[in-house]
């Protein structure tokens, strides 16, 4: 082989590890941030990773066409390993044109999400990318029409798990990059995710705003919900990631991994036979009932602060990885607000593509009410929620802790199911009750005019609410086999790990069916 090639090949190998240059490097290490190989190797088990595309870029060459030097790619792509398991990463490389995504040789990325869809393993996307730039114009000397091959994504999300990070300000294609995914994280005052950045935003819209009020986590994680988690620096959120992929499957047509498990999976907890106030007006603390049931140590809490009236873990059950909801009362009274029931469908989704069985712990009065919630569309959101839910074809239990109610309370599970079947697989404490309205505000509707002309109209509503109370009774559903059976509080674990062995063998390893929603 000739022996000029081969130096041309390490100079190129060099060019590529030296990304944007050293003094670039130096800039960005003082910021304290890590660079996109530097993220890679934090990520992947070490020595794990085979890069790709290492020689894509921009050579330059003498007027005689030999090779002086070479700009490499802003993006570092390739296949790596993360507890023994395979999978694709692409990580943006800020320190050459701002990871800007049109001078990123897209096919790269492109290739990456092919691979990932072909081979079958996990897409991870390291998102730095400032998005499109003016500057491209005058090199190449024309524009081009907005369009992006999205891509192989479609098709990808159905079939393997998609995880972005976002590390830094991830405007138009990268915003889209980090939000189109399964699971995402972004860097707490590091990161922001938007459409357009601040100078784009005066320009258009007159509008001073700074990059955190536009696109930080803050907005992301609370208000919007477009980014579901936030890690206070890029090592956390590194670690976010390897957590999540541990409960999923590397692909839909497998099933998600059993993890060892030293907890008792008949273990009874007491404490949970008084975690329900006697009053219903009381609220209590939601996580120490699931951190109770759930395998020791195995809660990761998706979008904890979006939607918060419901909460949504990825857990363990004697190993098995399973999707656990619980309705929070000290959240708007648990309600289903619009922001919770957009957290509802994009769960259950995520669930019913990885086989992950759904346990459903509810506390649920019913849609939030009022002029802010109509306004929002949350009749809407909800609807779109329970469609997600008739559709699953994972296995689903629900133990009514408190309250069901109306709309919201309905939801606790599959009716009808994707088969015109679903399994009543409904269990209850004795605090439960449910109905189509809460006995309180029902009585204070129905029997307006009766309370009215009572002499001591407070007793008489107290009368008429203990009246229906005893009618609400979860017994007499119990009675009627309206549930399976009321159970006490302390054995729902067992009860529970018990499911789940069965649960996991009806697992049917192939995508799950397109969904139909509405619109």
């Amino acid at each position: 082989m000739d022996d000029e090639a081969l130096r041309e090949l390490h100079r190129r190998r060099e060019a590529a590890e030296r990304m944007g240059g050293a003094e670039a490097v130096a800039a960005w290490h003082a910021q304290g941030r890590l660079t996109a190989r530097e993220r890679i190797a934090a990520f992947v088990d070490p020595g794990s990773f085979q890069e790709l595309g290492k020689l894509a870029g921009a050579g330059r060459y003498d007027a005689q066409g030999r090779y002086l030097d070479f700009t490499p790619s802003n993006s570092v792509m390739g296949r790596g390993e993360v507890d023994g398991r395979p999978l694709m990463v692409v990580a943006d490389d800020f320190t050459i044109r701002g990871g800007s995504s049109e001078a990123a040789v897209a096919e790269k990325w492109i290739y990456a999400e092919r691979m990932a869809l072909e081979f079958r393993m996990p897409l991870v996307r390291l998102v730095d990318s400032a998005g499109g730039s003016v500057k491209l114009l005058a090199r190449s000397g024309r524009t081009k029409l907005p369009g992006y091959p999205l891509w192989p994504s479609t098709a990808l999300m159905g079939a393997v798990p998609v995880l972005s990070a976002a590390f830094g300000s991830c405007a138009g294609l990268g915003a889209v990059r980090a939000i189109a995914a399964h699971f995402s994280v972004m860097v707490r005052g590091q990161a922001q995710v938007f459409a357009a950045g601040p100078p784009v935003v005066k320009q258009g819209l007159g509008l001073d705003v700074d990059k955190e009020a536009l696109g930080g986590a803050d907005l992301c994680t609370r208000v919007s919900g477009a980014i579901l988690n936030a890690a206070d620096d890029e090592r956390a959120a590194l670690a976010q990631l390897r957590r999540v992929l541990s409960y999923l499957p590397g692909h839909a047509w497998e099933a998600p991994p059993r993890a060892a498990n030293d907890d008792d999976p008949g273990r009874r907890e007491p404490a949970l036979d008084t975690a329900i106030p006697a009053n219903r007006r009381r609220v209590y603390a939601a996580r120490p009932i699931a951190e109770a049931i759930c395998d020791r140590g195995s809660l990761f809490e998706l979008a904890p602060d979006f939607g918060a009236s419901l909460r949504t873990y990825l857990a363990r059950l004697d190993g098995h990885a399973v999707g656990f909801m619980i309705n929070d009362p000290a959240q708007s009274g648990g309600a289903l607000t619009r922001a919770a029931a957009q957290k509802l469908e994009r769960f259950v989704d995520l669930c019913d593509s990885f086989h992950l069985p759904v346990v459903h712990l509810v506390d649920q009065p019913g849609v939030m009410i009022g002029p802010e919630a109509e306004r929002a569309g949350t009749l809407i959101a909800a609807a779109r929620a329970g469609a997600a839910i008739e559709q699953a074809s994972v296995p689903w239990v629900s133990v009514v802790l408190r309250r069901a109610y109306g709309v919201g309370g309905s939801m606790l599970g599959p009716w009808s199911g994707p088969h015109g079947t679903s399994l009543n697989h409904r269990f209850a404490w004795p605090s439960a009750r449910w109905g189509s309205i809460p006995i309180e505000g029902g009585v204070a509707a129905a029997h307006k005019r009766e309370i009215e002309a009572a002499g001591d109209p407070d007793a008489k509503r107290r009368e008429l609410e203990a009246y229906y109370e005893h009618l609400g009774s979860p017994f007499r559903t119990a009675e009627a086999f309206g549930v399976v059976d009321i159970i006490e509080p302390a054995e729902t674990r067992p009860l529970l790990c018990r499911w789940v062995r069965d649960a996991v063998r009806l697992t049917q390893l192939q995508p799950a069916p397109k969904r139909r929603t509405l619109r």
